[in-house]
């Protein structure tokens, strides 16, 4: 069964941050399509990790380095030599970055300045993907989905540090990118709000209910009322996959950004999230699963979502899973593997065919 044309298969695909969340997942579906995968990452960010659970340490080439070390960084990938590189390597947790403003900053900022600054060197063709984030608009918190063209910006460092991100990339681009006999081409990926199997990092709301549930205990929130576009983590990978395919036979796409988002009718509160992964679990009474304190030690944003027109009309990419679905599969994973001690790698494997199969069923464009 072939997806995104194919393009993958036998291909030299490096992943930058490849032992996080979203990195785990992303390596994993690259496997599956045939893809020769080389991951490059400081360390393995949690414990537990999806990285150790799926065997990647084993199974891959693993790479360590300081996304900001050019020198370590350019060795690999001139060794390497990547036909495509998803950006990924990043300081990913809000809270995080109100303990640690100056290193959210450096590996943000520097560290995609220190990869486009190897590529525009590079003289083998690759097609490079920079994942930011949608904190990287400036949050007004108005009803509608942020644009590309929107206004980048921040109150918080880590979303200042996304913004800059994509200024980074975006005079990147210009100063050294677009020009016709350039062997590198690069777009911009923004998404955020990502659930899903296997998230074992602080501060982000299933991760702290997979934690304390599994010990018996209720989970504590901040924020119930808060309205997220939730979407689950195949859902922006889709995407990524699907840019990094058509940039690389499409040149008019290069400098490009694109949104990555759910449905519009996906919003729901942290409650109604709650209730649901609750129920997944096994709650009998959703109530008894958390408790709301008024503890919000760090600011955070009550709305924000992505308009996906672009990504609709250029890239003929749209999300596949309904809300339920979503939610139904990141209960689901931990259920399985934490809750009943079923193989993370069979699980993954298997939600991952499972996303496959809804999407072609669903005719989306990238798996025909």
């Amino acid at each position: 069964m072939q997806f995104f044309e194919g393009i993958y298969r036998d291909r030299r695909i490096l992943v930058t941050g490849h032992t996080g969340f979203k990195g785990s997942w992303l390596t994993a579906w690259l496997a599956s399509l045939g893809a020769d995968v080389c991951g490059y990452s400081d360390r393995v960010p949690t414990t537990p990790s999806l990285h150790e659970a799926l065997g990647h340490r084993e199974s891959m080439r693993n790479e360590v380095g300081d996304i900001r070390d050019r020198a370590r960084l350019s060795q690999v990938i001139n060794t390497f030599k990547p036909d495509f590189i998803f950006h990924l390597a990043a300081q990913a947790i809000v809270s995080t970055s109100y303990a640690q403003p100056l290193e959210t900053i450096g590996v943000n900022v520097l560290g995609t300045a220190t990869v486009l600054d190897i590529l525009r060197e590079t003289e083998h063709p690759c097609t490079c993907i920079v994942i930011t984030s949608d904190k990287a608009y400036d949050n007004v918190e108005w009803l509608w989905g942020y644009r590309e063209t929107d206004r980048l910006g921040g109150k918080d460092v880590y979303s200042g540090s996304k913004g800059a991100a994509e200024l980074v990339f975006n005079s990147y681009y210009h100063s050294f990118f677009n020009r016709p006999q350039m062997p590198v081409r690069l777009a911009s990926a923004r998404a955020g709000n990502v659930i899903g199997g296997g998230d074992w990092a602080q501060d982000r709301i299933v991760a702290d209910c997979i934690r304390a549930w599994s010990k018996g205990d209720h989970v504590s929130i901040r924020s119930p009322r808060a309205t997220r576009p939730w979407q689950h983590v195949l859902e922006p990978l889709s995407g990524y996959l699907n840019l990094g395919a058509r940039l690389s036979l499409d040149p008019t796409l290069n400098g490009e950004s694109f949104n990555f988002g759910p449905k519009g009718e996906q919003n729901a509160t942290v409650l109604a999230l709650l209730a649901e992964l609750a129920s997944v679990w096994g709650f009998e009474n959703p109530a008894d699963a958390y408790r709301v304190v008024n503890d919000i030690p760090f600011h955070e944003a009550s709305l924000l979502k992505l308009n996906i027109d672009k990504a609709l009309g250029i890239l003929r990419w749209q999300p596949t899973l309904s809300y339920d679905e979503c939610v139904g599969m990141t209960g689901s994973w931990y259920r399985e593997v934490v809750k009943n001690g079923a193989d993370a790698r069979t699980v993954t494997s298997d939600h991952i065919d499972r996303y496959q199969h809804l999407a072609r069923q669903r005719q989306h464009a990238w798996t025909v």
